[in-house]
């Protein structure tokens, strides 16, 4: 992942370069600096080392300088040439100028004089995130050399499964990718335990490995698992920065929204506050920041069922949006509140709302879908069905051209469009539609709690319609979904059962 690279990197760069060159060639070191090279050193030239014998004679001493030059044997020198080219390596500022670099070290070190530049490397071009395959060819290198099979943990070598699993995560790897930042996280444990390395420096690699698992175990549909992970790199970051950082407002709205994506809206709502409380003691009341906590909150409030709060939050943020020129954002804030007005009961409102916003959006944009769905809802409850429906043909002739470039946003949609279908009994519409909605989900692992949810909603539709044998594959298959991303107690693997028995007892 680009960003825990970054750090990473910065964080082995901010350390002296003399104290991570023994690293680097801490074989050669100990293998070819011996006890008969250091005597060999004290009998090089008895001019150098014997100064004080010079006084004797003031014109001998001249005469025997005249054309004399230290003599450097061949050892010193290739010592001299690696010390220069570690330098070179460490002094460059591009991937293209390391690679340069480390090409020129290849020539000289040995494989296992560059274990640290061979890490660095791999980071560079995990922060690029342009080749992938090539940071993961760097870090097995890495491993290789610095993995060197004993039962010690190793700082460096939990750096480097990390940058492992990061890569492997890029390439949609992910057993790998979960492999690799399980090793890391336990060997960092250990190291903590037995005090072998300072807690500073074992903080920041750990938080990079836990946000690596949760990224992982998102894109696996394990989304109860990537939320614990997520708790505890705030709880890092709580330990390590100033309690009224930015960084720690935005680590609490992103667990708030881990929480949103799983529908607890319960658990959600402190982290969301205490995002706005921190963002507003640091940065005022109009930070853009603000705004986005507040837009958070909107959509927790509303899930909370408390849409009078919702639109309250909505409203100061459509204020700060507006007064920075977000206006992507603030239109997708206005539809926001027009939901919000839906849900309350406020049609007429809505529609208003709703058509302000379409006159701002771009006749085939995704924005433009969204305000029709709105539109459709608000008129479905008015009983103007066809009206309702001729929205929905608008949206759905934009969104079917947009499967392939944003195909969560588009199935997301699919979905809201086939509820407002079976809330005018139209129940064919609505499988139909949720089947193109699974086909499109089903190619994304991190939506698996999505799948889950629409098969469900296919399952009960069949059931509905008296199709109880085409029901059940449906059920089960939610069911299993369910319960890997959220667990076996959860709400919707519940109903799923509950179905599943009604069907099977329709069958006997």
């Amino acid at each position: 992942m680009k960003r825990a690279s970054i750090l990473l990197l910065s964080h082995l760069t901010r350390q002296n370069p003399k104290t991570l060159t023994p690293l680097l060639s801490r074989n050669y070191l100990s293998s070819n600096i011996t006890t008969n090279n250091l005597k060999s050193c004290t009998k090089t030239n008895g001019l150098i080392n014997k100064p004080h014998q010079f006084q004797a004679n003031p014109s001998r001493n001249c005469g025997t300088l005249v054309g004399t030059t230290p003599q450097i044997s061949s050892r010193q020198k290739k010592i001299k040439e690696k010390s220069q080219l570690e330098e070179a390596f460490e002094s460059a500022a591009t991937v293209e100028g390391m690679l340069e670099a480390f090409k020129d070290m290849e020539a000289c070190f040995d494989e296992r004089e560059l274990g640290l530049a061979l890490l660095k490397v791999g980071l560079k071009l995990d922060q690029q995130g342009e080749d992938p395959e090539k940071a993961l060819t760097f870090a097995t290198r890495a491993l290789r050399v610095l993995d060197i099979g004993d039962e010690k943990p190793s700082f460096l070598v939990a750096m480097t499964l990390q940058l492992m699993g990061s890569v492997s995560y890029s390439l949609k790897r992910f057993n790998d990718s979960l492999g690799y930042l399980n090793r890391a996280k336990r060997m960092l444990g250990r190291l903590e335990e037995e005090g072998a390395t300072a807690v500073e420096d074992i903080r920041p690699v750990l938080h990079a490995v836990l946000l690596e698992l949760s990224n992982v175990k998102t894109a696996m549909g394990r989304r109860e698992e990537a939320i614990h992970n997520l708790k505890k790199c705030l709880e890092i970051k709580e330990m390590t920065m100033d309690k009224g950082s930015k960084e720690l407002g935005v680590a609490n709205r992103e667990l708030a929204e881990a929480y949103v994506a799983v529908l607890n809206f319960n658990e959600a709502l402190p982290f969301g506050l205490k995002a706005l409380d921190i963002h507003k003691s640091g940065l005022g009341d109009y930070s853009v920041e603000v705004a986005y906590d507040r837009k958070l909150l909107g959509v927790i409030y509303s899930g909370l069922e408390e849409h009078d709060k919702a639109l309250e939050q909505n409203v100061l943020s459509q204020k700060v949006l507006k007064s920075w020129g977000l206006r992507s954002e603030l239109l997708h804030a206005e539809i926001d509140a027009a939901n919000m007005q839906i849900a309350l009961g406020k049609y007429d409102e809505a529609i208003n709302t709703l058509k302000g916003v379409v006159q701002q959006t771009e006749k085939d944009g995704g924005t433009r879908a969204l305000v029709f769905i709105s539109m459709a809802k608000a008129l479905c409850n008015l009983e103007k069905i066809v009206d309702a429906k001729r929205c929905l043909e608008i949206a759905l002739g934009i969104l079917d051209k947009k499967e392939t470039a944003s195909p969560v946003e588009v199935a997301e949609a699919y979905s809201e469009i086939a509820m407002l279908y079976e809330n005018m009994n139209e129940f064919e519409t609505a499988i139909s539609l949720l089947k193109r909605t699974q086909s499109m989900l089903e190619k994304l692992p991190q939506e698996q709690h999505s799948e889950g949810s629409v098969s469900a909603r296919i399952g009960w539709l069949l059931l509905l319609t008296g199709k109880v044998t085409q029901a059940i594959p449906y059920l089960e298959s939610a069911a299993e979904m369910l319960k890997e991303s959220y667990g076996p107690k959860t709400f919707w693997n519940w109903i799923c059962l509950q179905q599943f028995g009604g069907c099977v007892f329709g069958i006997g």
